[in-house]
């Protein structure tokens, strides 16, 4: 019984929950099958620096207790170890925000998600690492240090949900919260090869927040394939009464459209290696060029180009930097020296701006909506690379140059990923294979506003035509001095 229980990490999310809900398997059982794991690889990689297992197995004990009165919907997960992202509260779990300045933080209550989670059955196991604040695409920071690439110790995982994806890709927890702002699940997700989804504004109900309003911060689901993610979006969809732009559920869940995907494939879709806006990396182009082509096979219709994204890095650089502003002036001026360069140079950014140059950002991101609504009256889907580079030295703060074209600041190279956030469409980041190091390659799918199961959809398809199953959980490779 003990190997038994030692292998249980290999399960999908969906498998696991299949044996949960027959009784198969308990919550407890998989919880100290997390443990063991993340006891067993942690320690070369620093994905879950705060861990919450006693807590985890008492909520586990709530659940079994319940005995017959389980649910059964799509929804429920039945008892499921997770790992949330550490810029989300969880009641009682040291929160840091990746800060020093919040490094002894324990929160009083847990964000909305996560209390939408626990009470669809998923148990948490801990926080996985972050940026400072989420800022940038190599996850490290002053309180946890570096979290590295299962697939190279010595590389970076992206960022912001590094440690999410890291978490995953090695089996520590079978599915992982994580938060998008300019491409913070899809990145990590194509750096650790697995599915990270940006979805639709509203779509995953979050809070109490200071801008509530917003658009550009989502929070969303990982996990190590397309019916794994989609069956985290049904435990976090929903509407509720404290996030103003929530939407409802779908009428059927994500889970069985992706089961039953033959059922919804899109026909046209547009590839473009880099929006027409951004340098490449050779070897990603051809990676990503080639995996598009092969959507062929499920008779899906291929066509090179796109909408137009011309002024939209500015557009989101503006933006980004009022939300910055918005919510870090106070410490800046009080915490300065606590916080790392690049958050100060964005806080900075945002309190310089004029109001004609934040307005003028809002039109020119309404504009680019009006592009995308046209081009999607003829296509299904929008695909490029999601990441222009390989993963690289994790000792690298950030990417400033490819192919001799110098980028203005640590955030410009995040650009490919960045663009689409200010459009509102979900997209999602799916394995499509290896660069000839070793190093995991994605591929953005992007749909129309609200049609997250659409790329859901379009993501477990290329799984099928790119097998790269039984990949992960990987042990991790570290590479030899």
């Amino acid at each position: 019984m003990k190997d038994q229980l030692s292998e249980l990490y290999r399960l999908s999310a969906s498998e696991a929950v299949a044996l949960l809900k027959k009784g198969t398997v308990s919550p407890l059982e998989l919880v100290e099958a997390s443990a063991a794991r993340i006891e067993a690889t942690d320690g070369k990689l620093n994905a879950m620096p705060t861990l919450c297992i006693d807590r985890a197995r008492k909520h586990a004990e709530r659940i079994m207790a319940q005995g017959k009165e389980k649910r059964t919907d799509a929804a429920w997960l039945a008892g499921l170890p997770i790992s949330v992202k550490d810029l989300v509260p969880v009641k009682g779990v040291r929160t840091t925000w990746g800060s020093p300045l919040f490094s002894d933080h324990i929160p009083l209550r847990s964000d909305i998600m996560v209390e939408r989670l626990e009470e669809n059955g998923a148990i948490v196991m801990g926080k996985s690492n972050t940026p400072e604040f989420g800022a940038g695409a190599n996850t490290f920071n002053e309180v946890f240090g570096k979290t590295r690439n299962p697939w190279n110790t010595a590389m970076t995982c992206g960022g912001s949900s590094g440690g999410a994806a890291v978490g995953l890709a090695t089996g520590q927890v079978w599915l992982a919260t994580g938060s998008d702002l300019g491409g913070s699940l899809r990145i990590p997700a194509s750096y650790c090869s697995i599915t990270g989804l940006r979805p639709t504004p509203g779509r995953v109900a979050r809070g109490p927040a200071d801008l509530p309003f917003d658009t550009l911060m989502v929070d969303g689901p990982m996990g190590r394939d397309a019916l794994d993610t989609a069956l985290f979006l049904d435990a976090m969809a929903g509407r509720h009464v404290e996030d103003p732009i929530a939407r409802d559920a779908p009428d059927i869940p994500f889970a069985q459209t992706v089961r039953e995907k033959e059922n919804y494939k899109p026909t046209r879709a547009a590839y473009s290696p880099d929006l027409g806006l951004f340098p490449i990396d050779s070897e990603v182009a051809q990676i990503c060029s080639r995996a598009a082509q092969r959507f062929e096979a499920q008779g899906i219709k291929i066509e090179d180009g796109g909408p137009s994204f011309k002024g939209a890095i500015d557009t989101f650089q503006t933006l980004r930097a009022v939300l910055f502003s918005a919510m870090k002036a106070d410490l800046l001026s009080t915490k300065r020296d606590a916080l790392k360069p690049e958050i100060i140079w964005n806080i900075e950014k945002g309190m310089a701006l004029k109001s004609n140059e934040i307005g003028k950002a809002e039109i020119a991101r309404g504009k680019l909506n009006h592009r995308m609504a046209k081009f999607f009256e003829h296509h299904d889907l929008l695909l490029c690379p999601t990441v222009i580079v390989p993963p690289f030295d994790v000792d690298i703060r950030y990417i400033e140059e490819v192919n001799g074209w110098k980028f203005e600041n640590y955030v410009d190279w995040l650009g490919i990923t960045f663009v689409i956030s200010l459009t509102g469409c979900p997209a999602i980041s799916t394995p499509v294979g290896f660069t000839n190091s070793g190093l995991p390659i994605g591929l953005q799918i992007v749909g129309p506003p609200g049609e997250d199961a659409l790329v859901l959809i379009a993501a477990a398809l290329m799984e099928e035509e790119i097998d790269l199953s039984g990949r992960v959980p990987l042990d991790p490779i570290t590479p030899k001095s």
